[in-house]
Order: structure tokens, then C-alpha cells, then sequence
């Protein structure tokens, strides 16, 4: 089944913890990220594993998905695309009445927009039955105060995903929730706050390669409910 995989993201969290059980499974991969120095040091230690390039830049900059595309172009068919790249917005999180609209449009920007034009980039290179992966939260369907902007955002990828998913019913198209994690992004949702009761991303990611391998139909997949088989 692997052939090809699209993450972004991929320089930490749960894109990084992904990559690396993607080239263990025998993807090739194809990385973006902002920093490119992280990015650098993922491709470092997956180079002796599998084939892997790195596209680094920021997914709302439109330069930055043509050449994603081009590079996809060159290691085409993609199997897989896993939007995970995302922001949360301020920190700490305000209450609506108290949030900036640019930092409203900025969010939207990176989570909502940049998916749908990746995957508008993409799609002439994808394998015909590809899996698209968009990663949402729980905050999309749950009111938590302070993540009105982060949660709308999500709660928009999570319809694009399902209409995606009726106007492709030959692809997978998945808005998946991988459930709270120890990570820099959500330390920075609490911050000063212990957050080492999360799971790591790495525990969570053998539930997202369980939907990899059996592609069950498309729709909203909370890992956190799912079962791992190894």
C-alpha cells in the first residue's frame, strides 16, 4: 500500500511523531514546515530510512503551495495528504468580545483556507484512491471559552472535509481529531499550566496508522476512541 505521503507540519508534534512511523511503515515522504531548521533535522534522521524531501515555508504563503505541488509533481503518486499544519492564534487564548479580527483572518488563513488550496494544488497528484487527512479538534464541536477563533476554524475544516469527501467518493477524506496532546502548540493554549497528563503525540499516532491501513469510509474519526492494532 505505501507509496508516497504529504504531511505538514512535519518539523514537530504530531506531524513529526507521524513521519517517522510513516517511513518505519515504507511511505516515502515528502515534509513541509516553517522552520527549516527543525525540518532539517526530521529529514536528517529519516533520509537512512526511506526516500524523503523537504518543501519548508509556511502554508498560507501561495509560493509555498505551488512549490509543494511541484515537488509533489516530481514523487508523484501521493497516497496520502495530511494537512496537520495549523496555528492556534493568541496566547493566551481571549473571549471573543476581546479577540482581534486579524488574528481571526489569520487563523482561518492557516487552518481552513491553506488545506482546501493544498489540496486544490495536489490533487492532480494524487493516487486515485488517496487518503486525505485533515486534522481538526474537538474544539470544532465543543464551545470552549477562549477558543472561539482556533474552534471556528476547525469546526469550517471539519464541513470542507465532509463536502470534500462527497464530491470525491472515490477518495478517503477524513477530518480527524487526535484528541489533547503534550505539545508546544497546546502548552501554549495553557500556558504556565502542567499539561504532562496529555499523551504524547506518539501515543496517539498508532490509532491514526490503524485508519491508514483499514480507510473505513469517510467522514469525522476522533482517534482518542479508536482502537490500536499492532
Amino acid at each position: 500500500m505505501p507509496t508516497a505521503a504529504i504531511i505538514t507540519g512535519a518539523s514537530r508534534g504530531l506531524g513529526r511523531a507521524l513521519a517517522i512511523a510513516l517511513a518505519d511503515e515504507g511511505w516515502d515522504l515528502l515534509l513541509d514546515a516553517r522552520t527549516e531548521t527543525d525540518l532539517d533535522a526530521v529529514v536528517s534522521r529519516l533520509k537512512t530510512v526511506t526516500n524523503v524531501w523537504a518543501v519548508p515555508g509556511d502554508v498560507a504563503d501561495p509560493q509555498h503551495r505551488r512549490d509543494l505541488a511541484e515537488a509533489a509533481a516530481e514523487v508523484a503518486p501521493i497516497g496520502l495528504l495530511v494537512n496537520n499544519a495549523s496555528t492556534l492564534g493568541p496566547s493566551p487564548l481571549p473571549r471573543l468580545e476581546d479577540a482581534d479580527v486579524a488574528d481571526f483572518a489569520e487563523v482561518l488563513s492557516v487552518n481552513v483556507v491553506s488545506p482546501l488550496a493544498i489540496f486544490q494544488a495536489i490533487r492532480p497528484h494524487l493516487s486515485l484512491d488517496a487518503i486525505v487527512m485533515n486534522i481538526t479538534s474537538d474544539a470544532a464541536v465543543e464551545p470552549y471559552e477562549g477558543w472561539g477563533l482556533y474552534g471556528a476554524s476547525k469546526a469550517a475544516l471539519d464541513h470542507l472535509s465532509a463536502v470534500m469527501a462527497v464530491e470525491h467518493p472515490e477518495l478517503r477524506v477524513y477530518a480527524l481529531d487526535p484528541g489533547d496532546m503534550r505539545t508546544d502548540m497546546h502548552q501554549r493554549a495553557f500556558p504556565g499550566e502542567d499539561i504532562s497528563d496529555r499523551p504524547l503525540p506518539e501515543e496517539v499516532v498508532p490509532k491514526i496508522l490503524e485508519v491508514i491501513r483499514r480507510r473505513p469510509p469517510s467522514g469525522r474519526i476522533i482517534a482518542p476512541q479508536l482502537k490500536a492494532v499492532s
